[in-house]
C-alpha cells in the first residue's frame, strides 16, 4: 500500500466522526425551520430535508464502489455522478419553492400551492430522483466483467465530452478517474443553486420585514464552502486528501451555524422552546434571544410588503435576474449556464495545468487558496451588503 492510499484512509478516517456527528445539527435545522411560527413555505422545507435522501444513498454507492472496484465514490464516475445528483435535486427543489413563494409576496398573489402544501416539491423530489435512478441503473445492468473498464464508465455515456484524443493532443492527458462533463455540470449546478437559495433567503427576510433570515445565508455560508472544497478536491482528481477531512469538518460547521440561524428565526417569530427535553432540562441561554420583536414587524405569506432589492450582478442574484421567467425557463437558462461553467472548469484547468498533482506542497497551497479565496469574498460580499443595500459585488 502506497503513501497516498494510506493518507486517503486515514484522511477518510478522519473525516468520518465529523459527517456523521453533522447529521445531529441538521435535523435540529430542519426542525426549527420548519416549526409554524416561522412561517416557512412547506416547499423550502422538502428541499432542505431531501438532502436526507443524497446522505443516506450516496453511503451505499460508496459501499458498492469500494466493494467492487476497491476505489473511492469519488473514482467511479457513474456511481459518483448518479450519487451527486441527489443533492442537485436538493437544491434545485429549495430554489424553485423559495423562488414561487417569493414571486407571489412580491405580486402580492395568494401563496403558491408549493408554499402551503408539502405535496408538490415532495412529487417533484420523487420525479427527479426515480430519473435518477435510471441513470445508475443502466451502466449497472452492463456489467459483464467487474474489471477496471467498468469503473470508469462516464456518467451518462460521457455525451457531452469533448473527443478524449483530441483534447489529449491539444491540451493535455486527463487521467482516468476525470471527471465527465455530466459530473461536472451535478457540482456546478449544485453550488450555484446554493448561491441562488442563499439570495432568496437574503430576499425572504425583506419580504417578511424579518432580517434573522438573513442569518440563515450566513449560516450557510460554510456549507457552500464544503461544496467549493468537494469541487477543488475532484479539480485536483482526487489526489488531495486532506480536503477530505477538511470538507467534512466545513460541513458539520455549516449544519451547526444553520441550525442556530433557524433558532433565530424561530425566536423572533415567537416560538418557545420546551423547558425539557426528552427528560432533560433545555439551558436557560437557549430560552431567550436578544431579539427585539416591538421594532420588528413579523410577516407571514400573506404581507406584501417589499423593500427595493439590491441589484442583480452575482449567481445568488440570478433569481431577480431571470424573475420575469417561467420555472422551465429558469431551469434551462441555468442549466445552460453551469454546463459552460463546466467545460471551462474541466477543460480550462487542465489547459492552464492547475490539477496536475505533484506531492508538492505548491500543489496543497493552489488547492487552499482555490477554497479560500471565493469562500472570503463571498462572506465579504455579504458583510458590505449588510452594511449597505446598495453593494453589488463582484460575482
Amino acid at each position: 500500500m502506497g503513501p497516498l492510499a494510506l493518507t486517503r484512509e486515514i484522511a477518510e478516517a478522519v473525516a468520518g466522526p465529523f459527517f456523521g456527528i453533522s447529521l445531529f445539527p441538521y435535523l435540529a435545522f430542519l426542525y426549527l425551520l420548519n416549526v409554524p411560527e416561522n412561517n416557512t413555505p412547506k416547499g423550502v422545507t422538502v428541499g432542505f430535508a431531501f438532502l436526507l435522501s443524497f446522505v443516506f444513498l450516496t453511503i451505499p454507492a460508496a459501499i458498492a464502489a469500494e466493494t467492487l472496484y476497491g476505489v473511492s465514490l469519488a473514482d467511479c464516475d457513474w456511481l459518483h455522478g448518479s450519487a451527486e445528483s441527489l443533492l442537485t435535486i436538493t437544491n434545485l427543489v429549495t430554489v424553485v419553492a423559495f423562488r414561487q413563494a417569493l414571486g407571489a409576496m412580491e405580486r402580492g398573489d395568494d401563496p403558491p400551492k408549493s408554499a402551503k402544501e408539502y405535496g408538490p416539491m415532495v412529487f417533484l423530489s420523487l420525479s427527479l430522483t426515480a430519473l435518477c435512478g435510471v441513470t445508475a441503473l443502466l451502466p449497472s445492468l452492463g456489467i459483464d466483467d467487474v474489471g477496471s473498464t467498468f469503473v470508469h464508465t462516464p456518467y451518462l455515456g460521457g455525451f457531452m465530452d469533448l473527443p478524449r484524443d483530441d483534447i489529449s493532443s491539444l491540451i493535455g492527458q486527463e487521467p482516468d478517474n476525470a471527471l465527465t462533463v455530466a459530473c461536472w455540470i451535478i457540482h456546478v449546478s449544485s453550488l450555484v443553486e446554493f448561491l441562488v437559495a442563499m439570495g432568496f433567503a437574503w430576499r425572504w427576510a425583506d419580504v417578511t420585514d424579518n432580517p434573522r433570515w438573513k442569518g440563515l445565508t450566513w449560516g450557510l455560508l460554510p456549507l457552500h464552502s464544503s461544496g467549493i472544497t468537494a469541487c477543488t478536491y475532484h479539480l485536483f482528481y482526487n489526489q488531495m486528501p486532506v480536503l477530505v477531512p477538511l470538507q467534512a469538518m466545513l460541513t458539520c460547521l455549516g449544519n451547526t451555524t444553520a441550525a442556530y440561524a433557524a433558532y433565530r428565526i424561530a425566536i423572533s417569530n415567537g416560538w418557545k422552546p420546551p423547558k425539557e427535553l426528552w427528560g432533560v432540562s433545555v439551558p436557560q441561554i437557549l430560552l431567550h434571544d436578544n431579539y427585539d420583536s416591538e421594532n420588528l414587524a413579523v410577516g407571514s405569506l400573506s404581507q406584501v410588503d417589499v423593500v427595493e432589492s439590491v441589484a442583480p450582478v452575482g449567481f445568488e442574484d440570478i433569481g431577480d435576474v431571470l424573475a420575469g421567467d417561467n420555472d422551465y425557463s429558469f431551469l434551462l437558462k441555468l442549466f445552460v449556464g453551469c454546463a459552460i461553467g463546466s467545460y471551462a472548469v474541466k477543460y480550462g484547468g487542465l489547459a492552464i495545468g492547475l490539477p496536475l498533482y505533484s506531492g508538492l506542497d505548491g500543489s496543497t497551497g493552489t488547492a487552499l487558496a482555490v477554497i479560500g479565496i471565493p469562500s472570503s469574498l463571498n462572506a465579504y460580499k455579504w458583510y458590505r451588503r449588510s452594511r449597505d443595500s446598495s453593494f453589488e459585488g463582484w460575482f
